[in-house]
């Protein structure tokens, strides 16, 4: 019987003080795995510390490691995109964190979970070491949010740590073409057959997160721009009830002036609609524009990740010309 070919995919940003370990902990994990034929793929976003050498060096050193280095900074989705369109060759794809806040040990589980037939083994934080109370908010309310406004169901607390098929793979890299990706709802979308696994999340092994307040909100925003257009719909509905609100106090004004000829100065009835319907419209434009937004980066057609540098074993391939655009 074949060994089962499997490509770990990690994204990588700033982790100087962290990879080796990573590598080192991954590494011990997949010798043990016998009927496996494993390898690492790490995809590199553009780095302001040491990263890159620390890779080329452990590249350079083992002939089942591989880097592929970005030309700037695409993001953590786009890292993960690049990793999977250049792994199709594997029977099935394992995507984790490099910081060691997703298990490596958790690997064999999904592998199995993949022998039974499921396509997609995704995993479910069930709590997070160093997550502060703000933070575990933040997420509980985005995944309810996005859970409400789509039909598309996104588990809560799921994370990017998950291991696909190559159908699947194959299927990602060859029929979706969007910029703004949100893949743990792509991946809902997309069906098969899927299981899950529960882990705790470890604390960082040094260094610190790479995902600020900033980037957990665009992410957010890609999430519910991707999979739901009910925001729009609420501003319709939005501006239907004031519309409604605002004929009964017009009726309202207009009798009480035939009722009572004393015209008072409701200065402060004024203002207060106003700065209130003037609100209500920038929501509703801010809606519309954050749509319009997604709307125009994906006609813009420009490539989604690029791929400057591939280092391999004892060689380094200059790539400057080689775009994310291999399945089109």
């Amino acid at each position: 019987m074949p060994k089962l070919k499997l490509t770990v995919i990690a994204p990588v940003f700033n982790e100087e003080q962290v990879i080796a370990h990573f590598h080192a902990r991954t590494h011990a994990v997949l010798d043990t795995l016998d009927d496996v034929d494993a390898k690492i793929l790490y995809v590199l976003d553009k780095c302001t510390d040491n990263t890159l050498e620390v890779l080329r060096n452990l590249a350079n050193g083992d002939a089942k490691t591989r880097v592929i280095a970005l030309s700037s900074r695409f993001g953590h989705q786009m890292s993960l995109l690049a990793g999977i369109e250049n792994a199709l060759d594997a029977d099935a794809i394992v995507m984790m964190d490099s910081d060691l806040q997703h298990p490596p040990e958790l690997i064999p589980e999904l592998i199995g979970r993949y022998r039974e037939g499921h396509d997609v083994v995704y995993t479910i934080r069930r709590d997070t070491e160093d997550a502060g109370l703000l933070r575990k908010a933040a997420g509980n309310l985005f995944y309810r949010v996005l859970r409400t406004l789509s039909k598309v169901p996104i588990n809560a607390n799921a994370a990017d740590f998950r291991l696909i098929s190559a159908r699947v793979a194959r299927c990602l890299a060859s029929g979706f073409r969007e910029r703004n990706m949100f893949l743990r709802g792509v991946f809902s979308w997309m069906g098969f057959k899927q299981s899950s696994v529960e882990y705790i999340a470890e604390k960082r092994f040094a260094g610190k997160s790479k995902y600020s307040f900033s980037r957990m909100m665009q992410l957010a925003t890609a999430g519910i721009l991707s999979f739901s257009t009910k925001p729009l719909q609420v501003g319709m509905f939005v501006g239907i009830g004031f519309a409604v609100l605002a004929f009964f106090f017009m009726l309202g004004a207009v009798v009480n002036y035939f009722i009572d000829q004393s015209l008072p100065s409701g200065w402060t009835t004024v203002v207060s609609l106003l700065l209130l319907f003037s609100g209500v419209q920038l929501i509703v434009l801010g809606t519309m524009g954050a749509y319009i937004g997604a709307i125009y980066e994906e006609v813009k057609g420009r490539p989604r990740y690029i791929i400057e540098e591939e280092i391999v074993h004892h060689e380094a391939v200059a790539l400057h010309h080689r775009i994310g655009e291999r399945a089109s």
